[in-house]
């Protein structure tokens, strides 16, 4: 493996392997997190090469709708592994959950206890 493509790789794999559970990311999200942006059509493959397990099914595209074909197994499985984690769709669409909107005011201004 390249030099770059062994780097590029691990930072994909290490900011997929980070997204929280019930969260998602765009396939650009991804890239810009772990430092490429404008690489976001390199993610998927980049997931693939993973020699551990990935959550892969917290990618999606920008516009969030899936990146299969609807109705295929592997749309169905990718929602379905989304859906069991809590995440809402709407009109096919994953609706986002922002990182803080689970935290009051409180604690957003005050920080915790």
């Amino acid at each position: 493996m390249s030099g770059f493509k062994n780097k590029f790789d691990t930072a994909i794999w290490k900011v997929v392997s980070s997204i929280s559970n019930g969260r998602v990311m765009g396939y650009g999200e991804v890239a810009r997190a772990a430092g490429y942006p404008r690489h976001a059509r390199m993610v998927s493959k980049a997931m693939s090469r993973s020699p551990k397990q990935l959550p892969w099914y917290r990618v999606v595209r920008s516009d969030c709708t899936l990146a299969f074909t609807v109705g295929s197994d592997a749309y169905k499985k990718q929602r379905s592994l989304l859906e069991e984690e809590g995440v809402e769709f709407t009109n096919g669409k994953v609706v986002p959950v922002y990182p803080n909107d689970d935290k009051d005011l409180d604690e957003l201004l005050w920080g915790a206890d």
